[in-house]
């Protein structure tokens, strides 16, 4: 019974109490492109009860707010074409169908999930960062080409998709399918593709990682992708991680990787 629609007149007062910053971003998108002002958004009106009442608002807005997660943020967002091509894989790619999780941005001790989608974005962005792409489709398929070629170096995702070992399993005791080692394994991508002045030049040159030791009890994961026992996914541990799979591929570090190696092999001594 209390349905209904409300009119208010636009010559009345009008308090935003959250959202500010979002207010000033939108009219500086509509200056900049004004048909944006054909879109809608959604919004909620209070009564205003005074100021007590509008700082209190403001008090159990920002305190109590919770943040979606990073996976739904790219499963919903339908204008980021790296978020979109990420969707693709996820639901097509056969390395991948079926082991995304694509709601949470992390995964439970018992999930029948390898990756989140979150991951995969990320590490899809920074495969992607800089390169040439013709089209959506063009990316959709480089992307998915070296993901299928990743797939087929790591013995313990087929066993997944073999029903041979469990997700589970394979997350506990192993450090590529974290995403870490995602995204790692995107950034060491981009290098080969910068590089490589053929399609398919780039594949043959991924053939050491099959030699590399994955499991989270190799020492050489220590300090690197692993801190303390757990996995660390913070900006120095992942070119760390980089560092070492460029090693293994015999690729030359960078000035930012290269210093941020020497920092670690002092740190060690």
């Amino acid at each position: 019974m209390r349905i209904g629609q409300v009119h208010i007149p636009m010559s009345a007062r009008f308090l935003i109490n959250d959202g500010q910053h979002r207010r000033a971003a939108i009219e500086t998108a509509l200056e900049q492109n004004p048909d944006l002002g054909d879109e809608t958004i959604a919004v909620v009106f209070f009564h205003d009860a005074g100021l007590a009442r509008s700082q209190q608002m403001f008090a159990d807005l920002n305190r109590h707010a919770i943040r979606p997660a990073r996976s739904i943020g790219v499963l919903y967002d339908h204008r980021d074409e790296l978020a979109k091509i990420t969707r693709l894989l996820a639901l097509k790619s056969p390395a991948l169908r079926g082991f995304v999780e694509m709601e949470r941005s992390t995964l439970s001790a018992r999930s029948s999930k390898l990756f989140t989608l979150s991951a995969l974005y990320y590490a899809t962005t920074a495969l992607l960062q800089g390169i040439e792409i013709h089209s959506d489709a063009h990316a959709a398929d480089l992307a998915g080409a070296y993901w299928e070629a990743i797939d087929e170096l790591i013995p313990e995702w087929q066993l997944v998709r073999q029903r041979k070992m469990t997700a589970a399993d394979v997350r506990r005791q192993y450090l590529h399918s974290h995403g870490i080692a995602l995204h790692a394994l995107g950034r060491l991508g981009n290098t080969l593709l910068r590089q490589s002045m053929e399609q398919t030049a780039w594949q043959p040159r991924l053939d050491p990682l099959a030699k590399v030791d994955w499991s989270r009890s190799n020492p050489d994961w220590e300090g690197r992708a692993i801190v303390g026992g757990r996995v660390s996914k913070n900006h120095q541990n992942v070119v760390l991680t980089v560092n070492y799979l460029r090693q293994k591929l015999g690729l030359a570090l960078g000035p930012e990787e290269h210093n941020v190696e020497a920092n670690y092999l002092r740190g060690e001594r």
